[in-house]
């Protein structure tokens, strides 16, 4: 068995998988498929490109929902509910205003006067379409899109005959079982106040770790300083970094994102809070 690395960059992030295969044969024949899809998905709900799905869903010039794009909101629908609203793909109603909006005073208006449009109650999906109740909420399924392409790597990693794997999307992991030595996976997490130093390392076999954190980006608003990870709530002040542990990457990425904002939220999976 041979260990094989391929690194390239998709969904704004670098992306490394850790193949131990047979032969490079079979490892390159992985790494381009999981490439491959990983691409399909980032042209297919990237929010920023004007011809993606997901921006003409947004523009109402669509629709009709095809099954897996339906799947998607039905599942970040769930987690919605299941975060109590922390986790919630209509903060797009108000993403574009701390991207581009410059004037503090003006991003304060804007923001109270599209506050009333961010919730996934406002949209429903009937049969195979996707109904809003407004014109102005929008979606944006990237970070969770992110995690859902991790997870579809894996699959794809199985389908090729290979049962030992990294995948590593910026930081959303997943190991698929355990190195050829039969020892789990080791994963550092970074010291969030120190990011050049690791805190602790977890022992992983199929299972994802996803960390959010406070420290990774920022929108800056004249002189105010806001967090990427924007909601309709305040972030807790006492938390630098939430990671999070479970059986795939899309529900760790879920949690460690709405743990950043209330660690008080019941999460029924490995949390560590640094």
């Amino acid at each position: 068995m041979k260990k094989f690395i391929y690194r390239y960059e998709a969904m704004s992030t670098p992306c490394e998988i850790t193949l131990y295969a047979h032969t490079k044969h079979q490892a390159d024949n992985t790494a381009n498929a999981v490439l491959s899809e990983t691409k399909r998905l980032e042209h297919k709900y990237n929010y920023y490109n004007k011809n993606s799905l997901i921006s003409q869903i947004n523009s109402r010039k669509i629709q009709t929902l095809d099954i897996e794009t339906k799947s998607i909101f039905q599942r970040t629908k769930k987690y919605y509910k299941l975060t109590n609203g922390l986790f919630d793909i209509t903060i797009a109603t108000v993403k574009d205003l701390y991207r581009y909006e410059k004037n503090i005073e003006q991003f304060t208006q804007k923001i109270a006067i599209l506050k009333p449009f961010i919730g996934t109650e406002h949209f429903k999906i009937q049969r195979n379409k996707i109904r809003f109740d407004n014109p102005y909420t929008k979606i944006d399924v990237g970070g969770f899109v992110k995690e859902y392409a991790v997870d579809r790597s894996i699959t794809i990693i199985q389908n090729y005959k290979i049962n030992s794997a990294i995948v590593n999307y910026g930081g959303d992991i997943y190991a698929l079982g355990k190195k050829p030595d039969n020892s789990k996976f080791s994963i550092g997490v970074k010291e969030p106040l120190q990011t050049d130093k690791i805190a602790l390392y977890v022992q992983l076999e199929n299972e994802a770790l996803t960390t959010s954190a406070s420290y990774e980006r920022n929108y800056t608003i004249e002189s105010q300083r806001y967090s990427h990870i924007i909601s309709n709530r305040k972030l807790q002040k006492d938390v630098n970094s939430v990671s999070v542990i479970s059986k795939n990457c899309v529900e760790s990425g879920v949690y460690s994102t709405s743990l950043m904002i209330d660690k008080n939220l019941f999460c029924k999976n490995k949390v560590i809070i640094l």
